[in-house]
């Protein structure tokens, strides 16, 4: 199934499903403790987030081109970082550049996929893991570079969680229509360039490692969101370095997860 959360024509949200672009059919109930699908179809004026997370809960470094572009050795563990649930945004939504990255630029793209867990999760085993999620969606952990490395005082979360920071959609797919997501492409385009291009095979932990990881004497939330890392070919990396900037158009397209699309903007105070 294919899970989307939206805004009517009079300001109400609701879940549905069997969006085409227009309009979608109601889904009654939560979709982590129990759904039942309606008879009722509503028009969409704007797509929000699928889910509203419970926490976001990043990996770093987590593909192996990734970490061999940014010269950094292969990690021991998963690298955990967190962003605040209120950078969310959803696909369409804009992402704002804020005012102290404009000059220089420094906003960077990080294509990922996203992964929700669906229900109650504490010291699961890898090979349980995969039971524990409720689908995946498309992720961009848009990242001030400045912020990550030098004035957030060396933390990564403080330059990752400005507001519109994590846009995540269109759709949230149930784990039953992705056979293995260790077995698909992450693409990133701007303004229809391809920047980032590589397969989730590439990742140093897979879905399950991480899961299994997080979950180590730690309750993750039905409604956590984690990113799983972002392949090679982010903007700091290039040369010359490619910021997002006003104007430009990021996509983050997954395999058999969907496309977002995003235009980018000032901030404005």
């Amino acid at each position: 199934m294919r899970i989307v959360r939206c805004k009517g024509n009079e300001g109400q949200i609701f879940t549905g499903c069997q969006f085409n672009k227009t309009t979608a059919t109601v889904i009654r109930g939560d979709i982590f403790s129990g759904m039942e699908v309606t008879n009722q179809k509503v028009v969409v004026k704007e797509l929000l987030s699928p889910v509203n997370p419970a926490a976001i809960l990043c990996i770093g470094l987590n593909y192996k081109l990734h970490a061999a572009e940014t010269g950094a050795s292969l990690p021991d563990y998963p690298v955990l970082f967190m962003k605040n649930p209120g950078a969310v945004t959803g696909a369409g939504a804009n992402i704002q550049i804020p005012v102290s990255c404009l000059e220089p630029l420094q906003v960077d793209y990080e294509a990922e996929l996203a992964v929700i867990i669906g229900k109650t999760a504490k010291n699961v085993k890898k090979e349980d893991a995969l039971g524990y999620v409720l689908g995946y969606t498309c992720a961009n952990d848009v990242s001030a570079r400045i912020w990550q490395k030098h004035s957030g005082g060396k933390q990564w979360s403080r330059g990752k969680s400005f507001d519109t920071f994590c846009p995540l959609g269109p759709e949230l797919v149930t784990a039953d229509e992705i056979a293995d997501p260790q077995k698909l492409s992450v693409e990133c385009r701007l303004n229809g360039k391809v920047m980032q291009h590589a397969s989730t095979s590439d990742m140093i932990f897979s879905v399950a490692e991480i899961i299994a990881f997080l979950s180590e004497s730690t309750t993750l939330l039905p409604g956590t969101v984690i990113l799983t890392g972002t392949p090679n070919g982010v903007g700091f990396t290039r040369n010359p370095p490619v910021f997002l900037k006003p104007g430009d158009v990021l996509e983050t397209e997954i395999e058999g997860v969907g496309m977002m699309s995003n235009p980018v903007v000032a901030e404005r105070i």
